[in-house]
């Protein structure tokens, strides 16, 4: 029989020291994309709007605001022209859209918006499905894009998803992730996101994978862009924050989930994750009592009984 060792308590002394955690931490909503991209509930332009401008109003300084795909295939996101004409304007504010081919960066441009966010994904199989190409075929386009929004004078944000996996732990080789970071850098993005696009994340393997990634990517800012599907996610942000990340994209309400994901629920809560940064001393800038109202709004709107977030309930028990 084997046993597996006991495990000992260790002298305080003995341990490393402890990692400095970052003093403030930039949260980039998703809600209105990603949370919304698979809800049955269609939401109409005033709506989405409105609920940007409770997001800013709540502190969020930054908004993914929609995605321009088809809208065959996303239909929640048809409207994404509308919604950029009506965004509130803050000094301080960013917004960006998420686009998957060249014309989705077009339109990004002519609707007005200054970032796009464009990504492969690292699981060729996955790449198939969601983007219906081969990985190789993906980063030939990708590279495409990034030309044309550079020629547009956009920032951009480059992305990797599943990047911790797409079906199980581990069918995503850690080199595949670090051989696209380091194409993006040399290519110039603005940002760097890592998405556990299936939720397969755990601490440990956060770490290792940060640890690697930071050793290519230099001064570009590394985003984390995090799924709470197994329960993980703010162990993972924890993880994050110990390797010195300081971005992380999250979702209000804990909403979204990829489409074409089977089980890929939603993203961490951003009322959750402020929640735990702010009782660690860490600033975000997040008014919690504010956003848990617009979180409560949401889910009476979407008809459900409840959220995946825990937080927005106990903040705002009353619909607001």
């Amino acid at each position: 029989m084997n046993l597996v060792p006991a495990c000992k308590n260790q002298r305080l002394d003995a341990m490393p020291p402890e990692n400095k955690l970052p003093q403030t931490i930039e949260l980039v909503e998703v809600g209105p994309r990603d949370g919304l991209q698979r809800e049955q509930t269609m939401l109409s332009v005033a709506e989405k709007v409105g609920l940007i401008t409770d997001l800013v109003e709540a502190g969020l300084t930054r908004v993914q605001v929609t995605s321009f795909v088809h809208p065959r295939y996303v239909p929640q996101m048809a409207d994404a022209e509308e919604v950029c004409a009506q965004l509130p304007r803050r000094p301080g504010v960013r917004y960006s859209g998420l686009a998957l081919n060249l014309r989705g960066v077009e339109r990004a441009r002519d609707a007005g918006l200054d970032e796009v966010d464009i990504s492969v994904s690292a699981s060729d199989a996955h790449s198939r499905r969601n983007a219906n190409r081969s990985l190789q075929e993906a980063l030939r386009e990708f590279d495409e894009m990034y030309a044309q929004a550079r020629a547009y004078g956009m920032q951009v944000r480059g992305g990797i998803q599943c990047a911790f996996g797409y079906r199980a732990p581990g069918d995503v080789a850690p080199q595949q992730v670090l051989d696209l970071a380091e194409y993006y850098v040399g290519l110039g993005v603005d940002e760097l996101a890592l998405a556990d696009s299936s939720g397969l994340a755990n601490p440990r393997q956060v770490t290792d994978l940060l640890q690697r990634v930071q050793h290519v990517t230099g001064d570009v800012p590394l985003i984390l862009h995090l799924h709470d599907t197994h329960g993980m996610g703010l162990a993972n942000v924890l993880a994050a924050l110990q390797c010195g990340a300081c971005i992380f994209d999250t979702a209000v309400g804990g909403l979204g989930g990829c489409p074409f994901i089977d089980g890929a629920t939603g993203n961490i809560a951003t009322e959750d994750t402020a929640h735990m940064l702010q009782q660690m001393g860490i600033e975000t800038g997040v008014d919690l009592t504010r956003l848990a109202g617009v979180a409560r709004r949401l889910q009476a709107r979407l008809g459900k009984e409840r959220l995946p977030g825990k937080l927005y309930a106990l903040l705002a028990p009353e619909a607001v």
